[in-house]
């Protein structure tokens, strides 16, 4: 009679600049699903991985920002392709991190997807709709066009694991900015699978940076990072949102929030309406106008 299989456990990383390491303290701390049965170990992530993280997508951030927008939508498009071939191992995942039903995570996995798609579709129409020809009275011409920012922070959505990560995530990258990602601190293992699949797509390593642990000791030190450009706080705790945000004050951070008023708990991510839009890729973009001479 064969002996009784043990299941093979998934260890579950960071990822930094395209490689999944372990964290340099090597701590990792207990996750739980929504019953409270635990589910598996996350890596908790150091201030030394957050400062590998924003280096790493400092190096990338000007070969991202130089690409097409056109070839920009072809690797936000590609990173949906696999995310389908991933389907179930999603569902099950959000399933048990939010406690919800098959049926209803398949959903939400399926909307992630077409998230994705949908900002796919705007990475060669948004400079058209906030660029623009500038008249003057001088001979020249002046054009305003939308840049990247650079290297973004943000602070994944407490309660939308998978959903709410995207929405933030995708708008964020399309236009040409790199991020660091704190993810969910109660509900990450649907943001490291999700970056098994960019490593796997061609969206180049160090765009996108996702670290696991806790929000108290890693968004202290994100905030207060001169090489960090900017900051999406939509799921800051909102204890901390006074303090991160004066931080990132000091070197005149772009700020991104939730608006007031909106909990993250009772924010609709399904509603296509509130949760994708063009101006969440315009919070990121610098608007640089130039003036050319007009020629004899």
């Amino acid at each position: 009679m064969a002996a009784p299989r043990i299941d093979v456990r998934k260890t579950y990383k960071l990822y930094i600049g395209g490689e999944f390491p372990r964290s340099e303290s090597g701590r990792s701390y207990e996750v739980a699903g929504s019953d409270g049965a635990p589910l598996a170990n996350a890596v908790r992530g150091s201030r030394k991985d957050l400062r590998d993280a924003v280096r790493a997508a400092r190096k990338a951030f000007e070969p991202w920002a130089a690409r097409t927008a056109m070839n920009r939508g072809q690797v936000l498009y590609r990173v949906a392709e696999l995310m389908e071939g991933r389907r179930d191992q999603f569902v099950t995942e959000v399933a048990r991190a939010e406690g919800l039903r098959d049926a209803r995570a398949r959903a939400l996995v399926d909307l992630s997807i077409d998230r994705w798609v949908w900002y796919a579709g705007w990475a060669d129409k948004i400079g058209q709709i906030l660029g623009s020809s500038n008249p003057v009275a001088a001979p020249y011409f002046n054009f305003t066009i939308p840049e990247p920012t650079g290297v973004v922070g943000l602070v994944a959505s407490e309660t939308s694991s998978l959903l709410g990560l995207v929405s933030r995530l995708a708008p964020v990258v399309v236009s040409g900015n790199t991020t660091v990602i704190i993810a969910s601190e109660t509900r990450p293992l649907p943001a490291v699978t999700l970056a098994e699949v960019l490593a796997t797509s061609d969206l180049p390593g160090g765009v996108v940076n996702l670290l696991t642990g806790l929000k108290h000791e890693l968004l202290p030190v994100l905030a207060a990072h001169v090489d960090v450009d900017a900051l999406d706080l939509w799921g800051a705790p909102p204890d901390m949102q006074a303090a991160l945000e004066t931080a990132a004050a000091d070197d005149i951070k772009r700020l991104a929030r939730r608006p007031r008023g909106v909990a993250d708990a009772r924010f609709d991510w399904t509603d296509d309406q509130a949760a994708q839009r063009p101006e969440w890729i315009a919070a990121f973009l610098e608007m640089k106008t130039v003036w050319h001479p007009v020629g004899m």
